[in-house]
């Protein structure tokens, strides 16, 4: 989501003639858009600020969005009075604006920053106030359709930040999927934080994540379609057809479960239980077999013992993942899980982590070896470290490496895998051997 509302604000930038630099040296705004999930990224903030504040001069604005921007405003111009503007993630549309009020406060020559604030929820929204056009659109795109959340998983500090979900309406989803398209997208991303609960209007009527995807297929051009993050407590049946019925979705769905145990699901508020998931999982697995699963883990949640990680590390075993994201829990000033008892020391959450680390690495490692020796079409989608190497997606969401023409950048081209390594795969694009041409 924040890659998305960073290429947006660059969009809204480019009328006024700002343009995308490389480094701090000798810009005239600098932006960092934040994410409050956890700890460390908070205090990265402060570090990055440091690193950026020896260029600042009268004529640098510097700007901290996102997440900590709408959660810790006040604090951030406290710390670091040298920031100019401050924003939430609902309120980037106003980014002209806030650069004006600015640039019209008084001139503060090696002092403070310029303190304008503007971390509301505004009554509108923002997406109705972006521009038309993106800027910088490759073959992978991303497009945000829903925002916020209502869970309030004790552990999180999404709703806080990123407020009540909402859903964008579809023809204004359509409209911007089509003007990706016709800019190169051959594959889209649909992003929310809980994309699955997607309840868009069209008409009338509201419409779900596999309805909305079975409109965006019938765009001419647009050979993928993605989407993350689910939440099990929003996985309609709707949903896992459109992954057996609309080719151009992928079989690949990130769906966290954070747990393996009851117990601990329950303190986190999460609404579902362990047999629930595996459930959703079994019946996802009738209606496209060949589906790859990822998913979010937390361990050391307060009150986790011994016997709750063992549950979520025979979850793991049970369910069996192509690849998966897993942090130590990091407690969040606001949330209810920051004041709970038995909080679990860090050397033990450390110790836990790497063990359930080591089995994920070892699934990941697993599924990326069982494709080898496959052809599957992988979409080149960036450049390599070398010339002539590209880097794809294989419709599982691995990345693979290969030598190509650089006719092919944008293709979807079919590629024997020959290595596979804990992150990514190798191989070469299968051609002709009459005419030595790509087969496409």
């Amino acid at each position: 989501m924040n890659v998305y509302d960073s290429g947006r604000m660059a969009d809204i930038l480019k009328p006024l003639g700002y343009e995308l630099v490389d480094g701090p040296e000798g810009a005239d705004l600098v932006i960092l858009n934040t994410c409050h999930i956890r700890e460390k990224a908070d205090e990265k903030v402060y570090s990055d600020l440091g690193r950026i504040r020896p260029f600042k001069d009268d004529k640098m604005i510097i700007a901290v969005g996102g997440c900590v921007g709408q959660a810790e405003g006040a604090e951030i111009m406290r710390r670091a009075p040298y920031v100019d503007i401050v924003l939430g993630p609902q309120t980037y549309h106003r980014l002209p604006e806030m650069i004006a009020r600015a640039h019209r406060s008084q001139d503060k020559k090696n002092g403070p920053g310029r303190g304008v604030l503007d971390v509301e929820f505004p009554v509108e929204s923002k997406f109705d106030h972006l521009p038309e056009a993106h800027s910088n659109v490759g073959p992978s795109a991303f497009l945000a359709i829903q925002e916020g959340c209502d869970k309030f998983c004790t552990f999180c500090v999404v709703p806080y930040t990123r407020g009540a979900e909402y859903s964008r309406p579809v023809q204004a989803i359509y409209e911007e999927a089509e003007q990706l398209v016709k800019q190169g997208a051959k594959e889209i991303t649909l992003l929310g934080q809980n994309v699955n609960a997607y309840h868009g209007e069209s008409n009338v009527q509201e419409w779900g994540l596999g309805k909305l995807m079975e409109h965006l297929a019938t765009i001419p051009g647009l050979a993928r379609l993605r989407y993350m993050t689910s939440h099990p407590r929003d996985m309609a049946e709707e949903l896992m057809v459109a992954h057996r019925d609309i080719p151009q979705v992928m079989p690949f769905m990130h769906l966290p479960v954070q747990s393996g145990s009851d117990l601990i699901l329950e303190a986190m508020n999460r609404k579902h239980t362990r047999s629930h998931y595996l459930g959703i999982i079994e019946k996802l697995r009738t209606f496209r077999p060949d589906i790859a699963l990822s998913s979010d883990f937390i361990v050391g949640f307060p009150g986790e013992t011994e016997q709750d990680f063992e549950d979520t590390l025979n979850l793991v075993r049970e369910v069996g993942f192509s690849q998966a994201y897993s942090f130590k829990y990091s407690p969040r000033i606001g949330t209810p899980g920051a004041v709970m008892d038995n909080q679990v020391p860090e050397d033990v959450k450390t110790e836990r982590l790497a063990r359930l680390q080591e089995l994920l690495n070892q699934q990941q490692q697993a599924f990326n070896e069982g494709t080898i020796g496959k052809t599957m079409p992988v979409l080149l989608d960036r450049k390599g470290k070398t010339d002539g190497q590209y880097l794809g997606k294989t419709p599982y969401l691995q990345s693979v490496y290969v030598e190509a023409h650089p006719r092919l950048f944008g293709q979807t081209v079919d590629v024997v895998i020959e290595k596979a390594f804990a992150n990514s795969v190798t191989g070469s694009i299968v051609t002709s051997p009459l005419v030595g041409e790509v087969a496409l």
